[in-house]
């Protein structure tokens, strides 16, 4: 998450070609073909156990509306769960190793996103410059949309520094403009005399008379401060780096219609997939983790399907 990160391979001892250039001459128009769709049909609705690089590239061109991964962060550790499985996130090659590793992925999501599709990346302060460059080179600089931050509160104090206690997520659109995006609201509005008038709206009397405001709360801004989960939260699987569903949420609901299809290669214990689902989306997700996998199948299970809409 959404919940894992792809587990990293040894690097390869010689570079690899540029992405961008090896694929300018390869790439078909961006368009949907009812082929398209059939190939679509065989991955859609699956969590793939594989390398999300291999299954990226069987893919179609422009048939998702978002793609959402929570990569390696470059923590330059190795990560454990509660059942004991491990994922690597140490770099050989330091950043340019990783920045290759990342980069080729990238390349792919930009070919697999329909015009009104987005991407959101999720990191922090260890690599975030370095991304945001690169989806500037890849996407476009004038396709950025956000830098979300999300902030949270959890253990630990710094004593040199101020406390680290947020994530990065850009977003950008493959055609800005052309993209889906529906405003969000929630949280309190700060302002003082707010009365709640009989139908449960709230107002402020002005001179002018009542000034209402919506009740849904006021539109969110991209500082979203959503609860880290907790040791106790009935959402945790025991899969490392799991993220809160309200996170995925509000992403999905805000970027996507029902029936669009939702991505995450970096699936992990499948929040992006799960929360896809109850919303009434299509979803693809992908790990390489055995572990991550059989964890999300199991969440998706226990799902049911919302009804169609009329």
């Amino acid at each position: 998450m959404p919940s894992g990160k792809q587990q990293i391979t040894t690097p390869q001892s010689s570079h690899p070609t540029d992405p961008i250039s090896s694929q300018a001459s390869s790439q078909r128009p961006s368009s949907e073909t009812d082929n398209d769709r059939c190939v679509l049909d065989d991955f859609e609705g699956r969590v793939h156990c594989d390398d999300n690089l291999l299954l990226m590239r069987e893919l179609p061109d422009a048939v998702l509306n978002l793609v959402y991964i929570d990569p390696p962060f470059m923590t330059n550790s190795v990560r454990q769960s509660s059942h004991g499985a491990t994922y690597e996130d140490r770099w050989s090659g330091g950043i340019e190793h990783y920045k290759r590793f990342l980069r080729e992925r990238l390349v792919q999501i930009h070919r697999l996103l329909r015009t009104d599709g987005t991407i959101h990346v999720h990191i922090d302060h260890r690599v975030a410059h370095h991304v945001r460059l690169m989806l500037d080179e890849i996407f476009g600089a004038k396709q950025f949309l956000n830098e979300i931050i999300w902030s949270y509160r959890t253990g630990g104090v710094a004593s040199r520094w101020f406390s680290r206690k947020h994530d990065t997520i850009l977003a950008y659109a493959k055609v800005l403009g052309e993209h889906t995006f529906h405003p969000q609201r929630g949280g309190t509005y700060r302002t003082d005399g707010l009365n709640i008038d009989e139908t449960g709206r709230p107002f402020k009397n002005t001179t002018k008379g009542r000034l209402y405001f919506h009740a849904d709360g006021p539109t969110l801004t991209d500082v979203w401060d959503i609860p880290f989960l907790s040791t106790v939260s009935r959402e945790r699987t025991g899969y490392p780096t799991q993220k809160p569903e309200a996170l995925l949420q509000r992403i999905i609901l805000a970027g996507t219609n029902a029936g669009d299809v939702v991505a995450d290669f970096f699936c992990g214990s499948g929040t992006t997939l799960a929360v896809a689902k109850r919303t009434g989306r299509k979803w693809l997700g992908c790990d390489c983790n055995s572990e991550a996998v059989a964890i999300a199948r199991e969440r998706l299970a226990r799902i049911e399907n919302p009804p169609e809409s009329p």
